[in-house]
């Protein structure tokens, strides 16, 4: 089956499409980091198998999706970062999602599929199916739009409403939350779980059991001896991942490297 990977990040292409390589029955034809190219290439020669990024910023994944040509219409095997994108539409709909970071397991799991599907649904199921996905998806994006902007958390004898793009770090502090913003700490009380829903809507990454960063802050990345990693936000507060959440943390921050230079 032939495959085109769109993904705004080199590294996240890379790792596609070494998984596809791993797949006999699997031929990458085209590759592309910017979204409108990949639009044009594809109504020339559209693909079967499409691995689609959502969060794009020229165009979004929905957007290039819609755009499509109904009539040949590829297998779409969407792929994001966010877990708050409707994945369980995908579940019951003819196109799969992936979830970053991904292992070779859930890959296989997902051509798998693919395969069943491919040449089992004609092109107008295909377009219904889209459909119904696409409209769940812009729903979850709306509702992630109108999410919670602000907290209201404590400080001394004070209450204080806080912008949530603000926080840098969130930590469990037995029946609070730990926020800091700079030098200032605040609490909350909340359990970190319902802590990171209602900043769903910032990149916070889970570096430990107790601690939620905001990834917009961090400034410095290093490692202990052992191997964790040691983040510096904006306002100088030092949080250090725990070994349980080493791998997902290493995963993530691999996908915020540049793509190596390649030999002339």
């Amino acid at each position: 089956m032939s495959v085109i990977i769109v993904d705004d990040e080199p590294a996240a292409r890379r790792t596609v499409r070494e998984c596809c390589e791993r797949e006999p029955d699997l031929k990458v034809v085209g590759e592309y980091g910017d979204s409108r190219a990949a639009l044009e290439a594809i109504r020339s020669d559209p693909p079967q198998v499409l691995f689609l990024d959502i969060q794009m910023d020229s165009m979004t994944g929905m957007a290039l999706a819609r755009a499509l040509d109904r009539e040949q219409l590829p297998l779409i095997v969407f792929v994001t970062a966010y877990d708050h994108y409707a994945l369980e539409a995908f579940e019951v709909s003819a196109v799969d999602y992936l979830l970053k970071p991904f292992d070779d397991a859930r890959f296989k799991a997902t051509v798998e599929r693919v395969r069943r599907r491919h040449g089992a649904a004609d092109a107008f199921d295909r377009q219904g199916a889209l459909a119904a996905l696409l409209e769940q998806l812009e729903r979850s994006a709306r509702a992630r739009a109108d999410a919670q902007p602000r907290v209201l958390a404590e400080a001394g004898s004070r209450m204080h409403m806080l912008d949530v793009s603000q926080v840098e770090v969130v930590e469990a502090d037995r029946n609070y939350v730990r926020l800091t913003i700079g030098r200032e700490v605040f609490h909350a009380r909340s359990t970190l779980q319902q802590a990171e829903k209602s900043f769903h809507a910032q990149p916070m990454l889970r570096i430990s059991r107790s601690c939620l960063v905001n990834m917009h802050h961090v400034k410095e990345i290093s490692r202990t001896p052992r191997g964790d990693f040691i983040l510096v936000v904006a306002g100088g507060t030092t949080v250090t991942s725990s070994e349980g959440f080493r791998e997902p943390v290493r995963q993530y921050l691999e996908r915020l490297k540049l793509a190596p230079a390649q030999d002339a």
